[in-house]
């Protein structure tokens, strides 16, 4: 009876919010714009050049333009000359 119990909490608790992240990861590499910087999995930052449908050109220093894979993208680093709502 108490395993009946303990796999519906892990649900609940673990993988639910693991695939929201996957997810929200995923949503936010294909909404993925020309223009705006960006951190790799590897730590590098650039600029998105230009974009295919699996590939993305980064600006890296003047003249420097590197081709990394779409996933490779690990966040959007924030424009820090942009409002943020801070309620």
């Amino acid at each position: 009876m108490p395993l009946l119990l303990i796999v519906p909490v892990f649900y609940l608790l673990v993988l639910r919010p693991a695939r929201a992240r996957q997810r929200d990861f995923q949503e936010t590499q294909k909404a993925l714009s020309v223009g705006e910087r960006v951190m790799l999995a590897s730590g590098i930052f650039g600029e998105v050049a230009d974009l295919d449908d699996d590939v993305v050109h980064l600006r890296i220093a003047p003249d420097t333009v590197i081709e990394v894979k779409r996933q490779a993208v690990a966040l959007v680093v924030p424009d820090p000359t942009s409002p943020e709502d801070e309620n």
